[in-house]
This record gives C-alpha cells, sequence and structure tokens, in this order.
C-alpha cells in the first residue's frame, strides 16, 4: 500500500491518525495500536474539535484530554499491567478516553476504575463511554467512573496492578503509592514548570523503583476549586 503523510487537520479518522503514529515510531506495541483502534477518540472529544489531531485539546473545566501520542505511550507502558483480570486506577479521568481503555484490556473480569473531581467532566465520560466499545464493560459494572479527589486514588477496589494520572502532581501521593499492588506499575506526570512523566514500579517488598521517561507538560494535579479558578 502506498505510504502517506497526513497533516493533522488531514486526519479524519481513527484508523488514520494510529497509521500516522505507527509510521512516525510513536505507536510500537501491537496491542496498544489494536485497543486505540478498538476506543474511537472522537467519541471523547467536544463537539466541534478535531479528534485525530495529536496535540492535547481542551475539554472545558480547565482540564484537557492528552495527545493521542501520549495516550500511545501511557497505555505502552502499563500494557503488562493491563492483562485480563487486573485492576486498573485512571485519576483525572477526564473525558473518560483512557479509562475505557483500560476498561478494554483487562475486560470484564478485570476492574478499570476513573477519578474525576469535576462531577460535570464524570457525567461526560459517561455518556461517552455508553457510546463506545466499552459500553458492555460500564453497564456489566467492571468499569466504574466515580467523582472524587483523585489524589486519595479509590481504595475500594485496591490494590491496582496499574495506576495512570493524567494531570501532574508537585510530587507523588501517597495514597496512591499505598494502593499500588507489589508488583505493579504507576504512570504519573511529577512537577511544576518541568515536568517529567515519571515510572513507579514497586517491588515485590514493597520498595520502590522510579525512572524518568520523557518530559511532557501536563495541567496540575490539584483540588477541584483551584483547577476551576485557573489554578
Amino acid at each position: 500500500m502506498e505510504q502517506r503523510f497526513f497533516s493533522g487537520s488531514g486526519i479524519n479518522r481513527n484508523k488514520e491518525m494510529l497509521e500516522h503514529l505507527q509510521r512516525y515510531g510513536v505507536i510500537k506495541s501491537k496491542k496498544a495500536a489494536e485497543i486505540m483502534e478498538t476506543i474511537d477518540r472522537a467519541l471523547f472529544v467536544p463537539d466541534g474539535t478535531p479528534p485525530y489531531v495529536d496535540s492535547p485539546m481542551q475539554i472545558g473545566y480547565n482540564a484537557t484530554i492528552s495527545a493521542p501520542h501520549m495516550h500511545a505511550m501511557c497505555l505502552e507502558l502499563l500494557e503488562d499491567y493491563l492483562k485480563p483480570g487486573m485492576h486498573a486506577l485512571d485519576v483525572g479521568s477526564g473525558t473518560g478516553y483512557l479509562t475505557a481503555c483500560f476498561a478494554v484490556m483487562v475486560g470484564p473480569q478485570g476492574r478499570a476504575v476513573g477519578v474525576e473531581h469535576i462531577p460535570e467532566l464524570g457525567e461526560f465520560s459517561i455518556k461517552n463511554i455508553k457510546k463506545s466499545a466499552a459500553a458492555p464493560l460500564l453497564e456489566g459494572g467492571s468499569l466504574l467512573i466515580h467523582v472524587g479527589d483523585g489524589r486519595q486514588g479509590w481504595p475500594e477496589f485496591a490494590p491496582y496492578d496499574a495506576i495512570h494520572v493524567g494531570a501532574a502532581a508537585p510530587e507523588i501521593p501517597p495514597a496512591l503509592i499505598e494502593q499500588l499492588k507489589p508488583g505493579g506499575r504507576l504512570v504519573i506526570p511529577v512537577g511544576n514548570i518541568f515536568q517529567d512523566l515519571k515510572v513507579v514500579d514497586k517491588n515485590m517488598d514493597g520498595t520502590l523503583s522510579v525512572q524518568s521517561e520523557t518530559s511532557v507538560r501536563y495541567v496540575p494535579l490539584t483540588s477541584r476549586e483551584a483547577q476551576l479558578r485557573g489554578y
């Protein structure tokens, strides 16, 4: 098949976006590509927003949906911790996109929990998920969206094999470390002005191994009030 390179605005199908990311070496994992193909990004962005452009998008309430390449990176980093039957936590779940991806990966025997502190975004994400391939998992109860302060995690379904945080914390919230299963992995942007995407592995003895994956720019992980004020 002839290779073509698309500018962001020319991409109007989910599959095209994925081919674009694969061609540039952003997605190397077959599983991540398969999941991103299953969950159509267009169902998770506000009306009138170009869904397949590789940049973050405003979703209201001073929140954003990450760029597709960041979603791909996080899925690849967590792929081995999102196997069928495992438990995943998505903090700052926003539009519900990544939570839906996690849910499809862990399947009906697993558990994917999204925590979002803006109630309107919680409602928006449930509406989006209901239109997506993850809808049966929401109906079946293995995919849950809760409104709450994600810095406290969601103890009810802990410990988690995989925890993803979609906003930058000044330091790693202790509750998330506590709720991470020995042998599990946490992916979190850490920092204020300058941020690094940190990969935190909890060893079987409870000690942590932390590495920096890449420099990133995320909105801050903060209180609901501070976020609505614009931090």
